[in-house]
C-alpha cells in the first residue's frame, strides 16, 4: 500500500473501500502488531462479521478507532480518509460547506470532522523553532454569529503573536547573522502563531519561552514587552521601525499575516473568536508542510491515531448530553399518551 498517494487518482486506487482505510489505520496504530488496551496482551484474532480484534487473553473486542480522535464515529473511515486528504493537501484548506457539499453531508456533522481534525493538527512531540526567529504581533478581525466581519476597532480584532524561523534560500541552515545587519536572501522555514490576550510582556515571554529554543537569535520591533528577551538566555535584536514600512524590517512575519488573513477572509469569510486557535493551527500545519503536503496526510493520520477520543460537546464547550434520562422522559411521554388515548371502561377496569 502506497504511504504517500502521489494524485486524487492514486489516492481513490488506494483507499477505493473501507478495508483498505481500516487497513492502513491499523498499520499506523499498531506499527508493531496488535495491543490489547485493557490487558496488553498481543495475541488477538480479527472477527469476520465486524472490523474488531479480541484478545485471547482477556476476550476484550477492539475496533481500530476505539481510544482515538475518530471514537465511536458513524462515519466510514473513507469519508475521513478524504477529509484528511482534502484538507492537508489543498493549499487552501477545505471549509465543512465545501466537505459538506462533496460529500452529502449535514454541516454539522462536516464542521464536526474538520474540527476534529484540526486537533490533530498539532503534534504534541514538535520540536521548537531554532536558530534565527522573526517575532511579531497583530489583529485579525473576527466574524460574530450572523454579523459581517468588524472592518476596524480593536473590539472586533483578535490579537496574534507569530515566529517564524528564518533559514538561508540556498543552504537551508541558519543564515549569517550580526547585528542591525540586513538579512539577504532568506526564506521562512517553521511557524507558530498563537491567539493571545494581551500584549505585556508576561504574554508575549510565555509565547517565546514555549516555542523557541533558549540561544536562539529573535528578531523583532521596538515594543517594550520584548525588552526582557535578552535576559531569558536569547539573543535579542529589536528593530526600530519608525517611519520605515514595517514589511521591510519584518519581512517574513509580515507576509505570513498578510497571507493569514487573506485565507480567513477568503475560505472562511472570517474567523470566529471562540475557535481561532485552532483555525491558526490549520494554517501553521500547512505552511510547515508546503514542501511535503503527500506527508502531510499520513503525518495527521498517525496524530489522530494517537490522540485521545473527542467529542462535540468537549469541543464546543456544552454540557454532553443525558442520553438515558432523555430515554426515560420520551418513554414516559409515550406511556402517558398512550394512557390518556385509553377508553373510559378500559381505565375502570
Amino acid at each position: 500500500m502506497d504511504r504517500f498517494p502521489k494524485s486524487l487518482l492514486a489516492f481513490q486506487d488506494t483507499f477505493h473501500d473501507e478495508e483498505s482505510c481500516i487497513q492502513y489505520l491499523a498499520e499506523r496504530r499498531w506499527p508493531n502488531g496488535f495491543i490489547c488496551p485493557k490487558c496488553g496482551g498481543s495475541d488477538a484474532w480479527r472477527l469476520a462479521s465486524r472490523p474488531l480484534w479480541e484478545c485471547r487473553k482477556c476476550g476484550r473486542q477492539t475496533s481500530v478507532t476505539a481510544g482515538t480522535l475518530m471514537a465511536r464515529t458513524k462515519l466510514p473511515l473513507r469519508v475521513w480518509f478524504w477529509a484528511a486528504y482534502l484538507m492537508t493537501t489543498h493549499s487552501n484548506g477545505y471549509s465543512a460547506l465545501q466537505l459538506q457539499a462533496q460529500f452529502c453531508l449535514h454541516y454539522r456533522t462536516a464542521w464536526l470532522l474538520e474540527a476534529k481534525l484540526r486537533r490533530a493538527m498539532v503534534n504534541p512531540d514538535r520540536s521548537m523553532l531554532s536558530g534565527l526567529i522573526e517575532l511579531d504581533q497583530t489583529e485579525i478581525p473576527y466574524r460574530e454569529a450572523n454579523r459581517a466581519p468588524e472592518l476596524g476597532g480593536r473590539d472586533g480584532m483578535i490579537t496574534v503573536v507569530c515566529a517564524i524561523e528564518v533559514v538561508d534560500r540556498k543552504t537551508g541552515l541558519v543564515p549569517k547573522w550580526g547585528y542591525n545587519k540586513k538579512l539577504l536572501n532568506t526564506r521562512p522555514q517553521r511557524i507558530r502563531l498563537q491567539v493571545i490576550p494581551d500584549n505585556t510582556a508576561e504574554t508575549l515571554e510565555s509565547f517565546v519561552q514555549a516555542n523557541v529554543e533558549p540561544g536562539s537569535v529573535v528578531l523583532s520591533d521596538g515594543h517594550a514587552s520584548f525588552d526582557g528577551l535578552q535576559a531569558l538566555g536569547y539573543k535579542h535584536d529589536p528593530k526600530i521601525v519608525g517611519l520605515m514600512a514595517a514589511h521591510i524590517v519584518l519581512p517574513w512575519t509580515h507576509r505570513a499575516f498578510t497571507l493569514l488573513k487573506r485565507w480567513g477572509m477568503g475560505v472562511y469569510h472570517g474567523l470566529r473568536r471562540k475557535y481561532a486557535q485552532t483555525y491558526l493551527d490549520e494554517y501553521c500545519y500547512r505552511f510547515n508542510r508546503r514542501y511535503w503536503r503527500r506527508v502531510s496526510f499520513e503525518k495527521i493520520l498517525n496524530v489522530a491515531a494517537a490522540k485521545e477520543p473527542l467529542y462535540r460537546h468537549q469541543i464546543i464547550g456544552k454540557k454532553p448530553r443525558a442520553f438515558k434520562a432523555e430515554r426515560a422522559r420520551r418513554l414516559e411521554k409515550i406511556a402517558q399518551k398512550a394512557a390518556s388515548a385509553l377508553p373510559l371502561h378500559s381505565k375502570s377496569g
